[in-house]
């Protein structure tokens, strides 16, 4: 399946640069989304634009697949890439670049969880008591299966007409992996402390 991972934001909260390739254990964010979805077994493309020139370089140098936007926002950069590259009918990944604890059994389950319900798309959700527990900060938060709960940052989405919501699984994810979705220092400072400890041999 496409996995669009989305680079193409200024990144203006955090401020250190364009943010996919602010480093994490002296990796640049978007590797680890980029190795996740890879060892998932799925088909890489960066969406970046005229906001992250760097990011571009970057992909271009390592050539990884790279689709450029027009940088006029999330959702309509996720419309523009789908429309020219994905099929009509055909399922694609969307995630965020900023994601450095993403790992492949999480896509996999994703994918799998998705594939069992037979809906055109499926948002992923972490529940906000787990964001707060580890000194995230909880931006948006909706219902979903009763719990309060704040938007991982992987969906997926069917080709084709996204002018309006498709009908989807809202799956609910007991994954602290899932609560480091960087936005602000304090986070990077979090995930810091969290992975580099995890890769110490």
């Amino acid at each position: 399946m496409l996995a669009l991972i989305m680079a193409g934001g200024q990144g203006s909260r955090l401020r250190m640069g364009e943010k996919p390739l602010v480093t994490v254990c002296e990796r640049p964010m978007l590797s680890y989304v980029i190795d996740a979805f890879g060892s998932a077994g799925h088909e890489v493309v960066v969406v970046a634009s005229h906001r992250t020139p760097f990011t571009k370089n970057w992909c271009r140098v390592r050539e990884i697949t790279l689709y450029e936007a027009e940088g006029l926002g999330y959702v309509e950069d996720i419309r523009a890439a789908a429309g020219d590259l994905g099929e009509e009918g055909t399922p694609f990944f969307t995630c965020v670049s900023d994601l450095p604890c993403l790992a492949p059994d999480i896509i996999t389950g994703v994918e799998d969880a998705w594939r069992r319900t037979g809906t055109p798309a499926c948002s992923t959700w972490v529940p906000r008591d787990l964001c707060e527990e580890h000194g995230c900060r909880t931006q948006y938060t909706e219902m979903v299966d009763g719990t309060p709960a704040c938007p991982a940052g992987i969906n997926i989405l069917t080709a084709g007409d996204l002018d309006g919501p498709q009908e989807e699984l809202r799956l609910l994810l007991h994954d602290r992996r899932l609560v480091f979705n960087i936005n602000t220092r304090d986070e990077l400072a979090l995930v810091q402390e969290y992975l580099c400890r995890k890769q110490i041999p």
